[in-house]
């Protein structure tokens, strides 16, 4: 019986391999290319895991392109399914978009508060300027709730807003910003070029779903069969970075996607999974919990106002179960 369904799954494998490539358009800021949050994506492009689904996977790049944009595009012909954070997600569909999480792609994301190396504590950013992400966005959020736990609120200092962890970094180095959030590696990149790290969002906010797959509900139920096919593909990159046997090979991916040296990208991968943080999803699963957080955040700063919605309104995981994925 064993040989027989193996024999059976290299048949269905080969046919499919002999079939015509689905096309699948993926949609990514620009902000996204050049940053960890990418990884995913990148690894099962690389490693072939959309060739071996039958896909043909196309990356694109909307122009002018940003967080907020990414799930209009899908309604313009841009691309199928998008990457995009949560709270876009969330707005987008409170405004009457039938757009929904299909798979997660980060959770608990870990930003450091990053500060010129003359600025050695909180109270030096009183009326200094600091780059944020979107104000409505977690990452946002999470630095001004991770201000406030240190004594500065909102008036204290002057805002800048910044799209992606590349330009916050750029405007660090320019020293036109006396602070930033930044993701990893550009995080420790900085620190090792003498700049101060001040603090964490995890210090300050609760574990919560940071980006996720999107598509449109009557787009995915007439193309089930991509969907699937896209979603196991992400959960081969994710047991593929998982796996410590293939750390020097997400490394040099990391190292080369974002610019940075392998040395600092072995420390991002140990701060992620020495010990385990949870990080990254196991298999591209939706962490409702996770979700629910996000609501809570964005009802904290009046971007949600009462009742607040259900998680389950903005993600559909049918897809999910038919790829095997809990």
């Amino acid at each position: 019986m064993a040989r027989l369904l193996a024999f059976i799954g290299a048949a269905l494998l080969a046919a499919q391999a002999g079939a015509e490539p689905l096309t699948l358009r993926y949609g990514q800021a620009y902000s996204t290319l050049r940053s960890i949050y990418s990884l995913p994506v990148v690894v099962a492009e690389r490693e072939g895991f959309f060739a071996r689904e039958g896909l043909d996977f196309q990356v694109v790049v909307p122009t002018p392109g940003g967080s907020d944009k990414m799930i209009d595009a899908l309604y313009d012909g841009t691309f199928d399914i998008t990457h995009v954070a949560t709270p876009f997600l969330i707005r987008k569909a409170l405004a009457g978009s039938d757009a929904v999480a299909i798979a997660a792609e980060f959770n608990n994301p870990i930003y450091s508060l990053v500060a010129k190396p003359d600025i050695k504590n909180f109270d030096d950013l009183k009326s200094k300027t600091i780059g944020f992400a979107d104000q409505g966005g977690t990452i946002s959020i999470s630095m001004r709730k991770l201000l406030a736990l240190h004594g500065l609120k909102d008036g204290d200092y002057i805002s800048k807003v910044l799209e992606g962890t590349p330009a916050r970094a750029d405007c660090l180095r320019r020293g036109e910003c006396d602070a930033v959030p930044l993701g990893q590696p550009q995080d420790m990149a900085a620190r090792a070029e003498g700049f101060t790290l001040l603090g964490l969002s995890t210090e300050a906010s609760p574990k919560f779903l940071y980006t996720v797959t999107a598509a449109r509900r009557s787009w995915a139920q007439a193309h089930k069969e991509t969907v699937v096919r896209y979603l196991r593909a992400l959960r081969a990159s994710f047991k593929f970075i998982r796996d410590p046997t293939n750390r020097i090979a997400v490394a040099g991916i990391v190292a080369e996607t974002t610019g940075v040296s392998k040395t600092i990208v072995a420390e991002v991968l140990m701060l992620y999974f020495e010990p385990e943080r949870g990080v990254l999803p196991l298999e591209g699963e939706i962490d409702i919990d996770g979700l629910a957080q996000v609501i809570a955040m964005m009802a904290e700063t009046g971007a949600i106002l009462p009742p607040l919605p259900t998680p389950e309104k903005f993600v559909d995981r049918q897809y999910l179960r038919a790829a095997g994925i809990k």
